[in-house]
């Protein structure tokens, strides 16, 4: 009986804050986008549609041509490393743009090709390891509070060929020891249903909440990219109002698009419209005050119109969200499909 209770009065308080935060809160979002956008346009089937440029001739683009963005994520040995970090830290203070994210890569090395963090191979998992903590001593010397830890080699292709149990409990490890030897950074794990392998051990948010979680460490939280929410059957919304009741993990926030069978890193709003309206509306009632970062891959299209174009919609929306705010409330409290439909037309008027 007082573990109902308990839970009972949990989700109370859950509401509470919910709506102290919808009301008393008017927080600016940050805006922000992944340096490699701008050049990196490999796929399967060509190395490169456009020639890419310099991590630096990026970040002079990225700050000169593209509105509003106070940040950038940069990819770990792709942009930086320890060798340049104080190089990168001078540009960066010289343009006035802060480091959002360092995002380690642990995807394209071939040596993770079967893992990193849950490789059967000791020295990969170790190796591995040593990388993690080089990038967030990377991190502390840009004043960078967040790793965003995308493992996208860890998963499985083919059944009966891993050891679910050990593999997590490698990753559950390793996570929790390098939350816990930088207690000052954040460590935002970013889920994705599929790709590189078949099947990814952050897929979801549900499952990658419990990763977070059984570290125990505060500062391990969640990274949502919509267009992996949309590819993994997700209600992007829902997503958040998940990670809100688990305690504040939402700790980032990609943008893109796609048609929902994979992760196309398309324009913001190419496909999708409804689902970002309610997607903002749930941030700002979360109280989420995270940066509002894009991550898309323009291959064929000019980089900087695309990601603008990205920002510019996701701007559209949060006006909407903030304009619209108690109509949307009172919609969702009628619970009225036809009504709904009639506020979204009437957008378009």
């Amino acid at each position: 009986m007082m573990m109902r209770q308990e839970k009972k009065g949990t989700g109370k308080q859950n509401e509470s804050k919910m709506d102290k935060l919808r009301n008393d809160t008017n927080m600016e979002n940050k805006y922000s986008i992944i340096l490699g956008n701008l050049g990196n346009t490999c796929d399967r089937f060509c190395k490169g549609y456009k020639n890419n440029p310099s991590s630096e001739e990026m970040l002079e683009m990225a700050v000169k041509k593209i509105p509003f963005i106070e940040g950038i994520e940069l990819v770990g040995t792709w942009d930086i490393r320890p060798d340049n970090v104080k190089e990168m830290k001078k540009r960066f203070m010289d343009y006035g743009i802060a480091c959002a994210s360092i995002i380690p890569d642990t995807f394209t090395v071939k040596e993770y090709g079967k893992g990193s963090l849950t490789s059967t191979n000791r020295n990969i998992r170790t190796s591995t390891m040593d990388y993690l903590r080089e990038m967030s001593d990377v991190a502390l010397e840009m004043d960078c509070k967040i790793v965003n830890l995308w493992m996208g080699q860890d998963g499985y292709d083919y059944l009966l060929t891993a050891d679910y149990d050990q593999e997590r409990e490698w990753l559950r490890e390793a996570t929790t020891a390098l939350a816990k030897a930088y207690p000052t950074l954040r460590f935002a794990l970013e889920y994705k249903p599929k790709e590189p392998r078949n099947f990814s051990y952050h897929a979801r948010m549900a499952d990658t909440i419990l990763a977070a979680k059984e570290t125990g460490c505060p500062n391990v939280g969640v990274t949502i990219d919509t267009g992996h929410s949309f590819a993994g059957g997700e209600n992007v919304a829902e997503a958040v109002v998940l990670a809100k009741r688990a305690g504040d993990s939402l700790f980032h926030m990609h943008f893109n698009d796609n048609h929902g069978s994979w992760d196309d890193d398309m324009i913001v709003s190419s496909v999708h419209f409804t689902c970002y309206i309610e997607l903002m509306f749930w941030l700002k009632k979360t109280g989420y005050g995270g940066w509002l970062s894009m991550d898309q891959y323009p291959y064929r299209e000019d980089a900087i119109d695309a990601i603008s174009e990205s920002i510019h919609w996701v701007k559209k929306y949060e006006q909407i969200a903030e304009e619209h705010c108690n109509e949307i409330e009172e919609l969702i409290k009628l619970n009225d499909a036809v009504e709904t439909s009639r506020f979204l037309r009437r957008l378009f008027s």
